[in-house]
This record gives structure tokens, C-alpha cells and sequence, in this order.
């Protein structure tokens, strides 16, 4: 046994140990017979509803505002289904707004949590990290590298706002003494001092000072893509020359995702960058939302952008984010430095996550992400079409859909998203001028019959909320 130690840490041993595997393969068969029991939506356990409305009550007294939906979880579910605390079950469409992509309770994921448990840290950061962090840093430089991209490094973080944090100041420090940015209308970059900034929601920075000088650029418009490029590409011209050498980079959302769900084009996004490289400003893809839900990995690989990007940040549905940069952009001195840069069951996660994504067949043309997100996009245009002056749309691409009701108007689209939670279905809101309804699917839980499901009690709702009458 003491060779045999000196071979391997005790750690090693301690995970292969026989018991701690049985044990995991007996949570997961418990798990499983309980999971049996969600079956489908339905609705709430009358006894429960008070003790669940509580919590609802001091979530939203010791927060100070109202919670966007009134959801508390249970802690089960499974795939597209969750159970909330008041015994309902509903249809996760939103998965945390793009967060859990492999859906609630999935095996991989439960495993993953148990071996972060076992692993003695539970948050790493700055001053002390186990292997699994350089692993996961080491993967998705590799899997970034892939279609032209030159990331040589990646550093963690805990928020998709930290990880943009990050990028914009590797990216002022290297451009110094510029100290503008620009960004697109319509964008959404976070809602930090810095970020709220960036972020073309006014109401997101009503009251804080301003830190930043941001510059818009308008977003790609489908139905005029080549007049839509034009203005784009000459108003960023004219940004540049009001501004000599004052810009430091530009932020690119590729597809629009708090704004709507919104896709921009290869040719509007080349036309912008081969600007923004003849006058020195870095290219910067916020990929918070968009990684993972195109073709590619990375939306930018999707729309073939690789040899452009000098940073990229991903985040949400890998539990981790991070900033990948190239090496002209690694930062000197103590710039980038957190004392949490992920909780140890989070980095497990994201592996586990990559790992099912890279051998699941869900990237390509023919891969489950947009199978999936053209079946449901298949659906709701025939609800479209069955209520077209209820519904336009839908619109978005993958993973990231959504339609607008009601001629876009916010209060109606709120309400529906409302209707649409009691009625078994989790979404929300999006949209910049017209409020959109938006989903986000957990394409690696969800099933064709998920999603004829979730059709039908949006239909339902819709016609219900509009004083539909007949048959469907």
C-alpha cells in the first residue's frame, strides 16, 4: 500500500475508493427513481402554497424588489422539467437565462458536484487552484483555437460581467491612453458601474456617474441587410474621425440576446472589423450568452470570424466564465487578480458540460442545437400564422429564440410571460425598442415531445390572454 501511495497523492486514492463509488452510483439511483415522478407540468400542492409564498415574500423584502418570477426551486428536476418549492412542475425554457443547458438534476452534473465536494477546495481563485481550473482553462483555449483564433491564455471568473471586467481592461491597458468604446445599439454588456455603461438601456444607469465614453454603432437589420452594413460600417467611420485614436475596442455581440435575440451576419460583422483593424481597435465578442448555442462552440467560429477576435468571453451555461486573449494582450502587472475565480463544483460542471457538448452531436448543420431550435422554431410560426395579429416572428437562431407579442408592447409581453409561468412554462422578457418573448432551451435535456408540450400551452395562453375563441 505505501508504494502504491508513493505512485499517486492520497487524494487519488481517496476518489477511486471503492466505497465512494458505490455511493455515488446509489445517489444517482435514488435520483432516478425520484426523478421518475416528474413526469410532465402540473400544478401546485395546495398546503404547500403558503410556506412557498413566504419565502417568495422575504426573498423579495430582503432583496428590496420583486423577484422576476415568482420561483423558488424545490431542488429536483429532470431534463426540461423542474419542481418549484410549492410542488408545482414546469417547463424550463429559460434555463436560468441560458444557464442550464444540460437541463435540471442531469446525471453528469450530479457526479460532478460530488467529486468537487470530495476535492477539499471549494472555491478557487487567485492564490490557490487544483488541476481541474488549468484543465478547463486549457480546453477552451484549445477549443477556441480551433478556426483561426490565436487565445494563448484564459482567466476565470465567477460572473459573465467580471469576465467582460477583465477583457476591457487588458484591453485599455494595451491601447492606453485611448479611453473610448464602442459598442452596438441595442447591446447588452452587464450592469456593473463600467458595464451599465456599455449596456444601451438608459434606465440600467439612471443615477450613476459615468465612467466610460461608449459610441454606438447601429446592429445589423435583416430585412436591410446591405443598407443596414452601409449605415453601420460609414457611422462607425464617423466615430473614428471625430474621435482620432481615442477608441480602444469594440464590443461585438454576435447575436443580440438581452436585445431580442437578434443575429447579426458575416458580411455586416467582416465590413465592421476590417474598419476597426485599419484604424487599430481591438475586436472584442462578448459570448455570455451566444457560446454553445450556434453551429460552433463559439458564435464566432459560427460566423467565421476567428483570424479578428483579440478577446472573447464566455460564460452562463458553462457554470464558469473566463476571458480568453491573445497574447498581445497579455496585461502587465497585477491587473487581473480575484481571490474567487470559481467554486470548485462550477469548474467540475463546465468539464462535464464540454465533455457532453464536444461528444453529443450538438455542433454542425446537422447537430441537436439546431435541430431542436428549428423544430421549436417550426412551431411557434405556425402559431404565428394561426394568430398572425397576435404574434410576429419568430426570430433568432439556435438555441436562442423568441417572438414578440402583441405589436411588441412591454406590459402585454410581461403579462404573457407571467401567464405562461402559471400556465407550466418558464420564459422572459427580452428586447430593446419592441419587448420580445424569449427562450433559451436546455437543448441538452429537451425532447421533440418537450417541445410539442410547450407549444401547445403557449398557443393556449396566447389565445387565452387575446379572447381567442374556435378551434386550433
Amino acid at each position: 500500500m505505501s508504494n502504491q501511495l508513493n505512485r499517486q497523492c492520497v487524494a487519488d486514492h481517496f476518489q477511486q475508493d471503492p466505497r465512494v463509488i458505490q455511493a455515488k452510483r446509489l445517489i444517482l439511483d435514488a435520483l432516478s427513481a425520484y426523478q421518475h415522478q416528474l413526469a410532465g407540468p402540473r400544478p401546485s400542492i395546495s398546503f404547500l402554497d403558503t410556506s412557498c409564498m413566504a419565502l417568495i415574500e422575504e426573498a423579495e423584502k430582503l432583496r428590496g424588489r420583486s423577484l422576476m418570477l415568482p420561483y423558488i426551486g424545490a431542488g429536483i428536476g429532470k431534463g426540461s422539467l423542474v419542481e418549484l418549492a410549492n410542488g408545482s412542475v414546469k417547463y424550463d425554457f429559460i434555463s436560468g437565462i441560458g444557464v442550464h443547458v444540460l437541463g435540471h438534476s442531469h446525471p453528469a452534473l450530479v457526479v460532478a458536484a460530488i467529486d468537487a465536494a470530495l476535492s477539499d477546495t471549494i472555491m478557487q481563485g487567485n492564490l490557490q487552484q487544483n488541476a481541474e481550473a488549468v484543465k478547463l482553462s486549457r480546453e477552451l483555449c484549445e477549443i477556441g483555437n480551433r478556426k483561426e483564433a490565436r487565445f494563448t491564455h484564459c482567466f476565470l471568473a465567477t460572473s459573465g460581467a467580471m469576465a467582460n471586467e477583465n477583457a476591457l481592461k487588458i484591453v485599455y491597458q494595451q491601447k492606453s491612453p485611448a479611453n473610448r468604446i464602442l459598442a452596438f445599439r441595442g447591446g447588452f454588456s452587464g450592469r456593473t458601474l463600467a458595464l451599465s455603461q456599455i449596456t444601451d438601456r438608459p434606465e440600467y444607469r439612471h443615477g450613476l456617474p459615468e465612467t466610460m465614453a461608449v459610441d454606438y454603432v447601429p446592429f445589423f437589420d435583416p430585412d436591410r441587410p446591405m443598407k443596414s452594413t452601409n449605415e453601420a460600417s460609414q457611422n462607425l467611420r464617423d466615430h473614428l474621425q471625430r474621435h482620432p485614436h481615442k477608441h480602444a475596442v469594440m464590443v461585438f455581440e454576435l447575436i443580440q440576446g438581452e436585445g431580442g435575440a437578434y443575429p447579426g451576419s458575416r458580411e455586416f460583422f467582416i465590413t465592421l472589423m476590417d474598419i476597426l483593424r485599419e484604424h487599430n481597435v481591438s475586436i472584442m465578442i462578448d459570448e455570455i450568452q451566444t457560446f454553445g448555442r450556434t453551429t460552433e462552440p463559439f458564435a464566432f467560429q459560427h460566423f467565421g470570424l476567428g483570424e479578428y477576435v483579440d478577446v472573447v468571453t464566455v460564460g452562463k451555461l458553462l457554470q464558469v466564465c473566463a476571458t480568453l486573449f491573445t497574447e498581445k494582450l497579455n496585461p502587465s502587472g497585477p491587473l487581473l487578480s480575484q481571490t474567487f475565480v470559481g467554486s470548485t463544483s462550477a469548474i467540475f460542471a463546465a468539464r462535464a458540460i464540454l465533455r457532453e457538448l464536444l461528444s453529443g452531436n450538438y455542433f454542425g448543420e446537422e447537430g441537436k442545437i439546431l435541430e431542436f431550435g428549428n423544430y421549436f422554431i417550426d412551431r411557434l410560426k405556425s402559431i404565428q400564422q394561426r394568430h398572425p395579429e397576435v404574434i410576429a416572428g419568430p426570430f433568432g437562431f439556435g438555441g436562442m429564440i423568441a417572438f414578440t407579442p402583441f405589436g411588441g408592447n412591454q406590459k402585454k409581453a410581461a403579462q404573457l410571460v407571467k401567464a405562461l409561468f402559471d400556465d407550466g412554462v418558464l420564459c422572459f422578457i427580452g428586447g430593446h425598442k419592441l419587448s420580445r418573448v424569449r427562450f433559451l432551451i436546455p437543448y441538452g435535456a429537451v425532447c421533440y415531445e418537450d417541445i410539442d408540450a410547450v407549444t401547445v400551452i403557449v398557443e393556449q395562453t396566447i389565445r387565452r390572454l387575446s379572447n381567442f375563441r374556435g378551434e386550433r
